[in-house]
């Protein structure tokens, strides 16, 4: 069976995706910026059995160690990250753009020119890309996250295109209100009656979205119980905007 790549497992969507793909015995492969400690990587093997936890961090030494352990990917779960300090337009630093594009565009990118040519041999595989659905309603402060997301989603839609006619599945799990410690803390926006009202005014289902949620959303998308659903976005948002 050929495994499954998860990106940036310990962050964003992933401690979501994991437990539920593991549950779903999905041979899963995970990258983090974390896994460059030995025993980061180990103590993450451990909690969450039948990982793998990969020591490699740009995509080409993803796919040199992929290839010297003989593991074959069918499916990637682009999950990458940024972070997003909240800026007007005019006192962001170029330089924060150019990182933010490295990690959220060049990087899937870039990850996506080494795993796609096994896969059209192969005639068969899955992209989902993370990304957000925050440029449906933008705000302000928000001009790298915003605009860089939307060029991932463009990117990923692209490449459905091309992938189609070789049997690859492309698509876009795009949230926005879902609950994380780095985006929407607990002790603010759940613990505190105040943060709760907050959320419950922008988002129609009435609270954050929980990180099992999209897990389950994913993992159907990679399951493969789909295989005509391709190019689409699907925004995890509760209703909003």
């Amino acid at each position: 069976m050929d495994a499954l790549l998860l990106t940036h497992a310990r962050q964003y969507v992933g401690p979501g995706a994991v437990p539920v793909l593991l549950r779903e015995k999905h041979r899963l492969v995970c990258h983090d910026t974390g896994f460059v400690d030995a025993a980061v990587a180990r103590d993450f093997e451990i909690a969450h059995a039948g990982a793998v936890a990969l020591r490699g961090q740009t995509p080409d030494a993803i796919a040199a160690e992929l290839q010297e352990r003989g593991i074959a990917i069918g499916a990637v779960i682009a999950n990458d990250v940024f972070p997003n300090t909240p800026l007007p337009i005019e006192e962001v630093a170029l330089e924060t753009l150019r990182q933010s594009l490295e990690a959220l565009l060049i990087f899937p990118y870039r990850l996506t020119q080494l795993l796609l040519p096994p896969m059209k041999l192969a005639r068969r595989g899955i992209f989902v890309f993370i990304t957000s659905a925050r440029h449906l309603q933008p705000e302000p402060g928000f001009s790298v996250a915003t605009a860089v997301r939307a060029g991932t989603t463009a990117f990923a839609l692209a490449l459905a295109k091309e992938a189609a006619p070789f049997g690859i599945q492309v698509n876009v799990v795009a949230p926005n209100y879902l609950y994380s410690e780095a985006y929407y803390p607990r002790a603010r926006f759940i613990d505190d009656p105040s943060g709760r009202r907050e959320i419950a005014s922008k988002v129609p289902m009435g609270r954050l979205g929980e990180p099992r949620e999209v897990g389950e959303l994913i993992e159907f998308l990679v399951s493969g119980r789909s295989p005509f659903t391709t190019g689409q976005v699907l925004n995890f948002t509760g209703g909003w905007p």
